[in-house]
């Protein structure tokens, strides 16, 4: 659920007491080991773990007057929920991430980088500390804006295949047409002079 509220105690003070109390000790976590550069606030409509434009003016990609994102902790629907974006653009992290979750007896529910769950049991809060102290902001800058030059780099790519094949395409059917029309003038061609033929012999033999 995107909550309203505009500061972290406003979007604590709404949850259900047991969510909160999830909640609020993961988030103690994350700030004991958060390093220095990252910023806390509302982002989204959750809890936010953030590079402010001071340290990163560009922004977000997909919203340059948003902050970067780095995590975010929330309580949704029908569970609770902590979004990684660190780890997106991070496969050793990542697996590591997801190894240590396994090694610690937990069932993890992670998509790309969201881990979903329905209480605190569920979470080896340890595991989380570690990643989030393994991101410094320099390393996490770097990383994002790796993943975005590749990833344009990609689409990039996509877009001259793409093009390319439409080209071919096209050249293709114009050849097919240039290649059907001198044959269609050189059948009326033969067409003609057979008819002349034929019409001079008629006359020479009537003479």
């Amino acid at each position: 659920m995107k909550s309203t509220a505009t500061t972290v105690e406003q979007y604590l003070a709404e949850l259900p007491e047991d969510r909160r109390a999830a909640i609020s000790a993961i988030r103690s976590v994350i700030l004991e080991n958060l390093p220095d550069g990252y910023a806390e606030g509302m982002q989204y409509g959750m809890i936010g773990y953030f590079v402010p434009h001071s340290v990163y003016p560009a922004g977000y990609h997909c919203n340059p007057k948003q902050p970067l994102p780095f995590a975010s902790l929330a309580s949704q629907k029908n569970h609770m929920a902590l979004y990684m974006f660190c780890l997106y653009s991070d496969p050793r992290e990542l697996a590591r991430f997801q190894r240590a979750w396994v090694r610690a007896g937990k069932k993890l529910d992670m998509g790309k980088g969201c881990v979903r769950f329905r209480k605190l049991d569920d979470v080896p809060l340890e595991v989380i500390g570690e990643a989030i102290r393994r991101a410094p902001v320099q390393k996490f800058i770097t990383l994002y804006e790796k993943s975005l030059a590749d990833t344009r780099a990609r689409r990039k790519s996509a877009k001259k295949k793409t093009n390319s094949k439409s080209t071919v395409k096209a050249t293709k059917k114009i050849g097919r047409k240039t290649a059907a029309k001198p044959a269609g003038k050189i059948t009326k061609k033969v067409t003609s002079k057979k008819t002349t033929r034929k019409r001079g012999t008629r006359k020479s033999s009537s003479a």
